[in-house]
């Protein structure tokens, strides 16, 4: 164990070991999922005691949700700049199935970030501080806002509450897809048998499906 990290005191220290804890976390989570990492196993990892780690973190949830943070930003930065290329305007809601239908092609892509959105509510948020929340869902619903704001650039007939129900959903819809799109193998070869389309086709399929029709539902109704 490393005794520079026991004897950081100083801001930038402490903050130079969280951004060590939290590139951990990072690269593990994209190894295996949520579930099977520990915080024994990440304090391992980093070099330290969980005790040294939960001196800069309050809890093994607390550091994912920090992730999810990070990792949320970053998509809605690829997200802004997806959104921001040129597209002719079409015949009906042509415009609105390429905004959802754009957001849901980055969702599916970010594996982590689907992840993580859906472990968020039913596992992250159930073991940190009221301090700790205060801060984080501060920031998810900054999040939310940011792509919400992004949508209604692209779709300006569509009202804020309208834009802020489709961002906030559309996460609903992500973290109600993910597990079902990650099966244990007994299930996935239980479907297989009966005919079904595989899980990830699943996925792929009902979001996209989800969000177009979200999206074009609320302009419709504001029309």
């Amino acid at each position: 164990m490393s005794a520079g990290f026991q004897r950081a005191r100083r801001p930038e220290q402490i903050e130079a070991r969280r951004v060590t804890i939290l590139e951990t976390a990072t690269a593990m989570l994209r190894e295996r999922p949520v579930a099977e990492i520990s915080l024994r196993e990440l304090s391992d990892r980093v070099g330290l005691a969980k005790s040294n780690v939960l001196r800069y973190f309050d809890s093994r949830e607390a550091i994912f949700l920090e992730v999810l943070d990070q990792v949320w930003r970053a998509w809605l930065d690829g997200v802004e700049r997806e959104l921001a290329e040129p597209a002719e305007d079409g015949p009906g809601y042509a415009r609105e199935e390429r905004v959802a239908a754009t957001i849901a092609r980055s969702l599916r892509a970010d594996r982590l970030l689907c992840e993580l959105i859906s472990a968020m509510a039913s596992v992250l948020e159930r073991n940190i501080s009221i301090e700790f929340a205060r801060g984080f869902k501060a920031r998810a619903a900054a999040n939310t806002g940011r792509l919400a704001e992004l949508v209604r650039a692209r779709v300006p007939e569509l009202s804020a509450e309208g834009a802020n129900h489709f961002a906030v959903a559309a996460f609903v819809v992500v973290a109600g897809l993910w597990p079902f799109a990650n099966p244990t193998e007994a299930v996935a070869c239980a479907a297989a048998e009966l005919g079904a389309p595989p899980a990830s086709r699943m996925f792929a399929d009902g979001l996209t499906e989800g969000l177009v029709n979200l999206l074009v539902g609320l302009v419709a109704r504001q029309r």
